[in-house]
């Protein structure tokens, strides 16, 4: 799980109250995937695969990521799953992007294999596309500290969607699982794209997709801690701060510098400052 710092937990101020999930009886009009990615998370695949189950999906795709452990004998007891098993690591989020090509659904719920995620929850993401929206994104807002305490890692988040006009999202992510897109927004986006989620979630900005948050998921304490995700500075982080860059380039090299916003202010463009007399 990307983007989702532990070092955040001691000033956390969660509220007491947060956006219910959808109703366990919603029915889908459109026909629905799970995309699961997992590196050695042999314990936890069969809870978030039970989950899975309770779900009316037409497709279960599950992305085995350079395990040593026995995560693909697990996955396999289970029937009408189907494993892409990989010997070598492949870049932390390559498996979004190979789940999403190999899905034919309507829509595509996103998760990790790494904490189980109750299937009511989840239900909220699938409903959500199912009734328009093309991203529906976790909403963690209940769960981060005050502005003065977020890390870097959500500044950036935050700091992407207020670039592409959407500051209402906050740091809302298509780097924090669970989240769910339509055919339409993988069409529009790129599977490939989905390998760099922050430059998927620009690209989704940019291309003025219905983009809104489906349910607050409490994926900090349930999170997995690893060598590579725990610390100011880790891996992961620098990881994310580079994806951020790299989203913003994309953006900025199809939409100039300002990323489409009017210098209103110094109004440099096509103007030239008068000589001094």
């Amino acid at each position: 799980m990307r983007g989702e710092h532990k070092r955040m937990n001691s000033r956390r101020r969660i509220k007491k109250t947060e956006p219910r999930a959808a109703a366990p009886t919603a029915t889908l009009k459109g026909s629905a995937a799970a995309v699961i990615m997992a590196h050695n998370e042999q314990d936890t695949l069969p809870l978030v695969l039970n989950e899975l189950g309770k779900l009316p999906l037409a497709e279960t795709i599950v992305v085995l990521n350079g395990c040593t452990d026995n995560s693909f004998s697990n996955v396999r007891s289970f029937p009408g799953v189907t494993v892409v098993h990989y010997a070598e690591k492949l870049g932390h989020d390559v498996g979004r992007s190979i789940g999403a090509r190999l899905t034919k659904s309507d829509i595509v719920l996103f998760v990790d294999g790494d904490f189980r995620i109750g299937a009511d929850q989840l239900r909220a993401f699938l409903v959500a596309v199912d009734r328009g929206a093309d991203v529906a994104l976790n909403n963690i807002t209940p769960y981060l500290p005050l502005f003065r305490d977020w890390d870097d890692v959500t500044r950036l988040k935050a700091f992407l969607n207020l670039s592409m006009g959407r500051p209402d999202l906050l740091a809302n992510s298509m780097t924090s699982v669970p989240h769910a897109l339509s055919r339409r927004a993988i069409n529009v986006i790129g599977s490939s794209l989905l390998a760099v989620p922050p430059k998927a979630q620009a690209a989704a900005l940019r291309e003025g997709l219905a983009i809104r948050t489906a349910c607050a998921v409490n994926v900090f304490g349930p999170n997995r801690l690893r060598g590579n995700n725990v610390g100011a500075n880790n891996d992961m982080s620098r990881l994310i701060v580079g994806d951020h860059v790299e989203a913003l380039k994309h953006v900025m090299e199809k939409d100039g510098r300002r990323l489409a916003h009017l210098d209103t202010m110094r109004q440099r463009a096509g103007r030239l400052r008068k000589p001094s007399q």
